[in-house]
């Protein structure tokens, strides 16, 4: 599976109003300095010690903001 990596800071960035808000992510962990990444189907995961967990979803044009925010494409 191909994902783009980011901070949770450059993912505050990402998110849309129907998206998922500052707190919602702040409530389930992510934080500025957070490590998170993002399918091709628009599901956020967060690295925890030992794992990754799907948080949450990215809708409509999330593609193009993801590469437009970070300048990465799919690895």
């Amino acid at each position: 599976m191909e994902f783009i990596e980011m901070s949770g800071a450059t993912l505050l960035k990402v998110v849309t109003d129907n998206e998922l808000s500052p707190a919602e992510l702040a409530s389930v962990g992510v934080a500025d300095q957070s490590v998170v990444r993002i399918n091709r189907q628009g599901d956020i995961e967060i690295r925890r010690a030992a794992s990754w967990d799907v948080i949450g979803g990215l809708l409509g044009n999330f593609e193009e903001r993801v590469k437009d925010e970070t300048g990465l494409d799919w690895a």
